[in-house]
């Protein structure tokens, strides 16, 4: 039965532009996460605390998070992947929760962080309890979870064996990335449903992007099968620098009114993500791929 409700991660600040070669002004970034919250936004991934030399977009990540603003029952996540980025998280004092980032495969998790997959998730399990030996919550993605831009197809079985492994780990969620955009609906409500049974009562969040037109309806396909949190980013900006040939995320915009269309809440404001993108493709200088905030407004408000 499809939920009534999801939770709804706002991940543009961080995945959407960490992809963009011109480089974005911390004060955009902030305006955007700005007006993620004014959108509705009760979860955003706001930075990410890499080495700026290899993700030159996200070099100011502790200047981001000073000047985060003070908003009640928003939660800024930080995405890290090693320890010294957990340091630099925790450092700034302003975010609520550490993400961490394993890879299914040898061959994407070497190119993304310079380890091995079984390497990586031991380092995601330290993550997670550095987050909590702090006071925060640590939250655990497996990346390339549904296709390899190295190694092709992952077995289906390494990915639930992943994600009983992080559970015992007890992060707030494990969530299950679509990092290339090779996934279909079918895969994705067959290994969203093995990784719930796998990890109840943790809740499982999806992150899918859209490089081949399929993202939509995987979001979709989660949620039916018992994903409770999706990402999405603004305008459906995104993309991985370690990952070749990966596309934009699913648009925030999208995703709202799809879901809302069908009856699931996701507690956002379509018109103020549409007029959000108004504002981010003046920023990026170019027209976002997002497909509800080019067409007409459905339906029409009746004035009486």
């Amino acid at each position: 039965m499809t939920a009534r409700a999801i939770s709804f991660v706002e991940v543009g600040p961080r995945d959407g532009l960490q992809n963009e070669r011109a480089i974005v002004s911390t004060a955009d970034k902030l305006e955007l996460i700005r007006r993620s919250i004014a959108a509705g936004a009760r979860r955003i991934e706001v930075t990410s605390f890499v080495n700026p030399k290899r993700v030159p977009q996200m070099a100011d990540a502790e200047d981001v998070c000073a000047g985060l603003p003070q908003a009640d029952g928003v939660s800024f996540i930080g995405l890290v992947l090693n320890a010294r980025g957990a340091e630099r998280a925790i450092a700034t004092g302003r975010l609520h929760e550490l993400g961490a980032v394993c890879v299914a495969t040898d061959g994407f998790a070497i190119a993304n962080q310079g380890q091995t997959s079984d390497e990586s998730v031991a380092a995601a399990e330290a993550i997670v309890a550095m987050a909590k030996g702090a006071g925060l919550k640590g939250q655990a993605t497996i990346g390339a979870s549904f296709g390899c831009p190295f190694e092709g197809e992952v077995s289906e079985d390494r990915v639930v064996a992943m994600a009983a492994a992080l559970a015992e780990a007890e992060p707030v969620e494990v969530a299950l990335a679509d990092t290339i955009g090779v996934a279909d609906p079918a895969h994705v409500s067959r290994l969203v449903r093995r990784v719930v049974a796998a990890v109840s009562p943790l809740p499982v969040r999806v992150h899918f992007h859209n490089t081949r037109g399929t993202g939509i309806a995987n979001v979709w396909a989660a949620v039916e099968a018992g994903a409770t949190v999706v990402d999405a980013a603004l305008g459906g900006l995104g993309g991985c620098p370690f990952a070749p040939g990966a596309a934009g995320n699913v648009s925030s915009e999208d995703v709202v009114y799809m879901l809302h269309r069908a009856g699931v809440e996701t507690g956002m404001d379509l018109s103020q993500l549409i007029e959000a993108n108004r504002w981010l493709s003046g920023v990026m200088a170019r027209e976002l791929p997002s497909m509800v905030a080019k067409a007409p407004v459905f339906p029409k408000i009746v004035q009486e």
